[in-house]
């Protein structure tokens, strides 16, 4: 096994919509029924390590030549659902948000502006014909955002071990699109009335109007992803951040800003203990 195979990486978390196949069109639909059938799927970390391997390449590779045939699958009420990959769309889209955040001379090193440049222009062709596209996965670092967790309840959690079942932690959320979709809407009728329009509100109105783009009986997945590696199991075992948030959410529809503020503050102190780990040894 090559190290690139075997590495752990740990700071990405995802927002994933899993989609009935019902929802695609027909060629592409035959061919996700013919892939839910496999008896084993490439993971998060799989792409994860691909991607890194591209970007050692010389040149390096930012944005791959051809889009992914891979997605993740998962059941829901009997239903298989899929939810494609898409990592040279959401790869076009990271090069985007990525301007800017870091010094130039540093971002030129990893990502040559000639190799950003052509990445740029095959987006531009690309997006020609697909104008309407839009990515099934939305990806974090070294985070999970607030408003992501707005989307589930406390319930709807699930958290496995290293070692349980022979597999890796794991640590997410999974809800019926009508359910999220109907919590969203709540959340931010709540925040508009008790508070001044702020990151959360507009942070809540761009995951809605994303959810809209999909079937209404589709399956919605928060994920720890990669995060459940860098962090101790009793961390994980104790995060209930999705609890924290309906319970703030909760209370600045009651009137009780102190119970509000509470859960903010304990929210905001477990996430802020895990980004210190990006700048750590």
């Amino acid at each position: 096994m090559s190290v690139v195979s075997s590495v752990l990486v740990p700071y990405s978390s995802y927002l994933r919509v899993y989609e009935p196949l019902a929802a695609f069109p027909g060629p592409e639909r035959a061919h996700w029924a013919r892939y839910a059938e496999r008896s084993s799927f490439p993971t998060a970390q799989d792409e994860l390590r691909r991607s890194l391997a591209d970007l050692a390449a010389t040149p390096p590779v930012g944005v791959p030549a051809h889009e992914s045939a891979d997605a993740f699958v998962a059941e829901a009420d009997g239903v298989v659902c899929v939810c494609p990959w898409r990592t040279r769309l959401r790869g076009w889209l990271a090069l985007e948000e990525l301007e800017g955040m870091f010094p130039a001379m540093v971002f030129d090193a990893v990502l040559p502006p000639v190799v950003r440049g052509q990445a740029l222009t095959d987006h531009e062709r690309w997006r020609e014909r697909n104008p309407d596209a839009r990515p099934w996965i939305r990806t974090a670092v070294w985070q999970v955002p607030v408003r992501w967790f707005v989307l589930f309840a406390d319930e709807e959690r699930e958290y496995r071990e290293a070692g349980e079942d022979g597999g890796p932690p794991v640590l997410r959320y999974r809800t019926p699109m009508v359910q999220a979709r109907r919590r969203l809407a709540r959340a931010l009728r709540t925040l508009r009335e008790t508070v001044d329009e702020g990151p959360l509100t507009e942070g809540l109105v761009d995951v809605g109007r994303w959810l809209e783009e999909f079937h209404p009986r589709a399956l919605v997945e928060l994920d720890y992803g990669g995060l459940v590696h860098a962090l101790p199991a009793r961390d994980l075992a104790g995060d209930h951040s999705a609890a924290d948030v309906a319970e703030g959410i909760a209370a600045l529809r009651s009137g009780d800003s102190d119970g509000a503020s509470t859960a903010y503050a304990r929210l905001a102190e477990r996430w802020r203990a895990v980004q210190h780990r990006q700048f750590a040894n």
